[in-house]
């Protein structure tokens, strides 16, 4: 591919893309919505081009998931000479050497200390195992499990009860799965309690669940999991206060209850970490694990300790999960990200990327806050920083100009962009898509 980019050869969508797009509208159903028009013919690295030949900067990794980069030459490599050895037999009836090596190279990177894993599909089909393997861990004597206002779990039916992420995704599909208790997040722009500092909006989070859930709702006792994301990411990329998940992790000690991070999104190296609960210095029970870990195949999988992943024999498989072609991409991204030290990287350039946004804020009077680890960054637009009023039209605007111009930035939560290229992307390709997000986001200030 040539690595000029951006470079708009035609207004997007081309004549091409429009075509294609007109024919996705007859033939698939449309129960998602696309950021903006955009089609794919080819990626390389960080770049995208379109059918019409527009070239693209990639800032969204097709939702944080090319984590090593679009056709990453190691990864490619793996999965052809898998292919040529062996696509499918089942692991849940069988075995292969594949799935016992991705096993060991997953926990080497994993903060829980003694684990298993247990291989799925999909980031939903993870939270999916997780929720039953906490149920069946207590043989369903502790039926409640508590989520977070503002998460996204995926939208398959036990993950789509956990997820408060939009009532979109959850209109007109109930009953959901019952005994699940949704508390708020500690958000600290934007926190659902008086609280002064960030530290205070984490300890009120907890007096919050301990006060009034355990006081008054429902004993901790009958409590069996508590799941959280790292970071939130459908939700706004909203980074917790650092006192919030060792305090939460206390308080699930203290009753019994078992923790679960969702790393679908913060997972393999996005946070500068290889899980995004390892910034806080927190061993969970359990992981959801999806996305990134394959950098493009489906794959995903639940880490537990061994002493949790004891559902018996019969209870819990599938066809698909552990696939050896997708083992085969798993094991080559972490061998990759070791090898070229990614997680460093990542940490001192998104370092960077959050001081440019902030330095930006005195410019561009639609920001009014930035955080995020890593590559894992969301800049909230609001239309006024005494209110915090969401700038959700300015946003959508923000987007659409950026991808006319070349660079491929999407959205999370209300009105938040966010910032989460490909971990390997070039310096000078990342200050390029920077600028010209930055730059558009003053022209809509202004406007």
């Amino acid at each position: 591919m040539p690595v000029e980019a951006p470079k708009i050869v035609v207004e997007p969508p081309g004549p091409k893309a429009r075509e294609i797009i007109e024919k996705d509208e007859q033939l698939i159903m449309q129960s998602f919505s696309r950021w903006y028009p955009l089609v794919v013919e080819e990626a390389q690295g960080a770049i995208v081009r379109d059918v019409d030949g527009n070239i693209y900067i990639d800032m969204n990794s097709g939702l944080a998931v090319v984590n090593a980069g679009h056709r990453n030459k190691q990864v490619v490599e793996a999965i052809k000479k898998q292919v040529e050895k062996l696509i499918h037999y089942s692991l849940t009836d069988f075995y292969y050497e594949e799935a016992v090596r991705g096993a060991e190279n997953l926990l080497s990177i994993s903060p829980i200390k003694e684990g298993k894993v247990f291989y799925t599909n999909s980031g939903a089909e993870s939270i999916e195992g997780v929720l039953k393997i906490a149920r069946g861990y207590f043989n369903n004597s502790r039926p409640y499990v508590i989520a977070f206002l503002g998460a996204f779990h995926g939208r398959t039916y036990g993950a789509m009860s956990l997820t408060a992420s939009k009532p979109v995704q959850r209109k007109g599909f109930s009953p959901l799965v019952p005994g699940i208790i949704h508390v708020p997040y500690p958000y600290p722009y934007r926190c659902p309690f008086k609280a002064e500092t960030p530290e205070e909006c984490g300890d009120a989070v907890i007096g919050f669940m301990e006060e009034w859930i355990f006081g008054k709702m429902v004993d901790p006792s009958e409590v069996s999991l508590v799941i959280a994301e790292p970071i939130q990411g459908e939700g706004g990329y909203i980074v917790p206060p650092d006192n919030f998940f060792p305090k939460l992790r206390k308080l699930t000690e203290k009753h019994g209850i078992l923790l679960a991070s969702d790393e679908v999104q913060a997972g393999f190296g996005r946070t500068g970490k290889w899980f995004g609960i390892m910034h806080w210095n927190v061993e969970p029970d359990l992981i959801a694990t999806a996305k990134g870990i394959a950098n493009g195949l489906p794959l995903g999988a639940v880490i537990g300790k061994k002493s949790i992943m004891t559902l018996p024999r019969g209870s819990h498989a599938n066809t698909f999960g552990g696939n050896p072609v997708s083992l085969a991409a798993m094991n080559a991204v972490i061998d990759f990200m070791k090898k070229e030290r990614i997680l460093e990287r990542v940490e001192k350039l998104g370092e960077e990327v959050k001081k440019y946004f902030k330095d930006l804020a005195s410019e561009a009077k639609l920001i009014g806050d930035v955080r995020g680890k890593g590559f894992m960054i969301g800049v909230e637009l609001v239309k006024d920083h005494d209110t915090k009023k969401p700038a959700k039209e300015e946003m959508v605007e923000i987007m659409m100009r950026s991808f006319k111009k070349g660079v491929l930035v999407i959205g999370a939560g209300v009105s938040t962009l966010r910032i989460a290229p490909p971990l390997t992307i070039e310096e000078e390709l990342l200050w390029k898509a920077l600028e010209i997000i930055g730059s558009t986001i003053k022209e809509v200030s202004r406007s």
